[in-house]
Parts: C-alpha cells; structure tokens; sequence
C-alpha cells in the first residue's frame, strides 16, 4: 500500500476558494493522493509530481472537470476515456468529469490510469513531438517563403518553438485574406529574426 501525501497549503488554499467544482476536487485529490504522488501547486493549480517529474494535474472548465495527464499520449486507454483536448495537444490528455458521482464510481479505473502514468515516467519514456516542419504552413506563407529568400532564410533561423508559433498563427483564420495580412503584418519581425510574441 502506498503511503498517502501530505497536503500542500497552496492546494489547501486552492480548494477553498474553489466554487464550482469543490466536491469533485476534493474526491480527485484524495485519489491522487492516495497512488502516492507529491502534491504541488503549479500554473494555479493542484498538481501531482513523481520524483519532481509531472504527472497529473486537477483542472476545472465552464463544463466539465479534469484530470489532466501530461505524458497522457503514452498510456494505454483501455476505457477509451483519454480526450485530446485540441489537436495540437501532443502530449497531454484529459479524463473529464461533470459531477463527483462519476469520479466515485471510476475512482479503481483513475488509480489504474495513474499508476500507469507514473510508470511511464519510471521507465524514462518521451513523447515523439511533431517537428515543425511536419505542420503544414499555410499556402500563403509558403508561397511567400518560396518567392523571398531571405525571409526564408531568418525563418528557418528562428528556433523551432518560433517557427510552430507563427506558422499556427498564420494558418488560424479562416479567409486567405485574412492570412495573408498576418503574412505581411509579421515578415518585418521574422527578418529581424524575432518570434511571434517578441517585441
């Protein structure tokens, strides 16, 4: 049997403010607790760490609650409860919650889930992340890499991080029209070699 963690007061804090989803909390973090995970407080929430390595995260939306597995990708879903919240998640996946009832009932399944997270994280195993150049550049920017060569050139210098920014930011919208303006409105910052958000 697993020794059951000690509770962080940041989470403490965290449960207490908590509204709307403050019994199904409760009943997540008493399950992560007990697969003996320590708990933490990270991007504003509960989250629960192995060995200072990341494996779950307790998180509430308008419409549901969640667990939020950070290597999700690699586990085994023999339920077929792991959701891919966008389809640029690579890594992560969610099993959602709307009421506590539910996470009572699948509370041996959620332990499986963990266990098996935690397992993944013993045995070292990494998510494959896309390359950036297996993210389609939308034809506009494309079209203008191929016709000004040193754009293309401070492109392919930024870092890859950079490049996936602005490629998901240019391929967002809908109209070309509208694509092609980002195209124009950012070429300046990309030949000064600066990503997205740089100023």
């Amino acid at each position: 049997m697993t020794e059951k963690k000690e509770t962080n007061p940041k989470v403490d804090a965290f449960m207490g403010k908590s509204k709307k989803w403050k019994e199904e909390y409760e009943k997540l973090r008493n399950i992560v607790l007990d697969c003996g995970l320590d708990e933490e407080f990270k991007w504003m929430h509960p989250c629960y760490t192995f060995e200072k390595k990341n494996i779950v995260l307790i998180h509430g939306f308008k419409e549901y609650c969640a667990l939020l597995f950070h290597k999700g990708a690699l586990l085994q879903d023999p339920q077929g409860i792991l959701i891919q919240q966008t389809e640029n998640v690579q890594a992560a996946r969610q099993i959602r919650f709307t009421n506590a009832q539910e996470i009572v009932e699948m509370e041996a399944i959620l332990k499986n889930y963990i266990h098996a997270a935690i397992e993944v994280e013993k045995a070292g195993l990494k998510i494959e992340f896309k390359k950036e150049t297996e993210f389609e550049s939308p034809v506009e920017f494309q079209n203008r890499l191929d016709g000004d060569p040193a754009l293309k050139t401070a492109f392919e210098a930024l870092t890859p991080g950079r490049q996936k920014a602005y490629i998901m930011f240019f391929a967002a919208p809908k109209q070309s029209k509208t694509r092609e303006s980002r195209v124009d409105k950012y070429t300046q910052q990309i030949l000064e070699g600066k990503g997205l958000n740089d100023r």
